[in-house]
């Protein structure tokens, strides 16, 4: 028996009358973390066994359900709740407003910048 291992490369031959197979093939690891490929779940992302659920709050127009129709270019306050840090105006895919708000916000924006209520840009 030791003779046979020993010609098999180290391994115990299988006794008469079974059929080996071989082993599963096992994808190199690519790191210490669990395998991440395409069409397989991420480990904390949605559709995964184990970690926290994914959680996205649906964004809704700040003006649309206050029922703002008319947006002032006075209002300071409310215009620089949509002015980033930078001075840009922040876009509507971040803040969730709708399109037309984001349109009569921005020509809002404008003007007050255009009368130095805001600035056109923070240094």
């Amino acid at each position: 028996m030791a003779d046979e291992e020993i010609q098999n490369g180290g391994t115990p031959a299988a006794p008469e009358g079974t059929v080996e197979t071989p082993a599963p093939a096992t994808a190199p690891a690519a790191g210490p973390g669990p395998r991440r490929g395409p069409g397989g779940p991420r480990p904390g992302g949605p559709g995964g066994r184990e970690g926290r659920k994914f959680f996205r709050r649906k964004k809704v127009c700040k003006f649309c359900v206050e029922k703002i129709d008319s947006i002032d270019y006075k209002d300071v306050r409310l215009l620089q709740q949509f002015v980033g840090e930078s001075g840009k105006i922040v876009p509507r895919r971040v803040t969730g407003v709708c399109s037309p708000h984001q349109r009569r916000l921005t020509n809002a924006i404008k003007q007050a910048r255009n009368i130095a209520f805001l600035p056109f840009a923070v240094r």
